[in-house]
């Protein structure tokens, strides 16, 4: 199908983050850096979980699937990304750019659902320890990872189809790092403004339900956490809720800055400013926040080193 001298399905070529820097080879070896240190974390995270029998409890469980997300989400974006300014090859085919934008948006709604669901977990654990096995049961949980990513796979099966079937006949050239939706919009030669409505809508919607979840929890953890007379049981129960509180905050907030403010506060300096913080350093600082902040996966990690050193000092004789 072809609109002027444009075709549909023509290579798209994406502009980057290292167009306008005056330092691409920092910036290069910077992102590869975070890209290496964030798959290592989250993989070490992840096998962490599973070896330790002391984190094979259900807020663990969790966050193994946040860390594997974690991995696939930075996978989607930045290997591209670093290949093609490494080459020089900054085209990205139209089933490469649709296959990414529908990655994008599955595991972007994944972590949204799963962090909110998440937060159900500390209520559980904090308003009801009693009933914590049984409402927090493997089944449930089990449950919890499904909905979270058939939530991320409708957000990805209902915006890439429709995303993707605008004539993009204005211009070739992406003005970011990735297939992200809105600047794949500004390239279209029809009106969109039906559908950005709708996308609003839907990721107001995306970020209500969570929220609701994650607010309800919150406020009922708040008050049990005020009637606690024990200065060192309200110290635990902030502790294990504030390292999910940090990373709900700035996972929403930058999503909320994307996909909600309106058009007049957006600039493309400022949404790939944005784009990078939320798809490149979000995945490196989960596991750092949650390691550095909890003392069971820092002793697993000890515990785990030890293990190494021990081996290692044995082999040597």
């Amino acid at each position: 199908m072809e609109w002027g001298n444009y075709s549909m399905y023509a290579d798209f070529i994406l502009l980057g983050l290292f167009s306008n820097t005056r330092f691409p080879l920092l910036l290069f070896a910077l992102i590869l850096l975070v890209f290496v240190i964030s798959i290592s974390s989250n993989t070490i995270m992840i096998i962490l979980i599973q070896m330790d029998s002391r984190l094979h409890t259900p807020m663990y469980y969790l966050l193994s699937q946040l860390s594997f997300m974690d991995i696939l989400y930075i996978s989607t974006i930045v290997p591209k990304m670093l290949v093609g300014q490494k080459m020089g090859q900054r085209a990205i085919s139209f089933a490469g750019c649709t296959a990414q934008h529908f990655l994008y948006l599955t595991l972007a709604g994944a972590q949204f659902f799963l962090l909110g669901l998440m937060s159900y977990d500390r209520y559980v654990a904090i308003c009801s320890p009693l009933r914590y096995p049984v409402l927090m049961s493997r089944k449930v949980c089990l449950l919890i990872v499904v909905a979270a990513w058939l939530g991320g796979s409708i957000d990805g099966f209902l915006l890439t189809p429709v995303t993707m079937q605008f004539p993009f006949c204005a211009s070739r050239e992406i003005n970011h790092f990735f297939c992200e939706v809105p600047a794949l919009l500004k390239l279209s030669c029809t009106d969109t403004s039906t559908y950005e409505t709708a996308m609003y809508v839907c990721c107001i919607m995306m970020l209500l339900i969570p929220f609701s979840v994650i607010s309800a929890s919150y406020t009922s953890i708040l008050i049990t956490v005020y009637r606690m007379i024990g200065a060192e049981g309200r110290r635990k129960a902030v502790a294990t809720c504030s390292s999910h509180m940090v990373v709900v905050s700035l996972f929403y907030g930058a999503a909320m800055y994307t996909y909600v403010l309106p058009h007049s506060y957006h600039t493309p300096e400022k949404d790939k400013a944005v784009s990078a913080f939320y798809t490149i350093l979000t995945p490196l600082l989960n596991p750092l926040i949650y390691s550095l902040r909890n003392k069971d996966v820092t002793g697993a990690l000890k515990k785990a080193l030890g293990r190494c050193l021990s081996s290692g000092t044995v082999s040597t004789f």
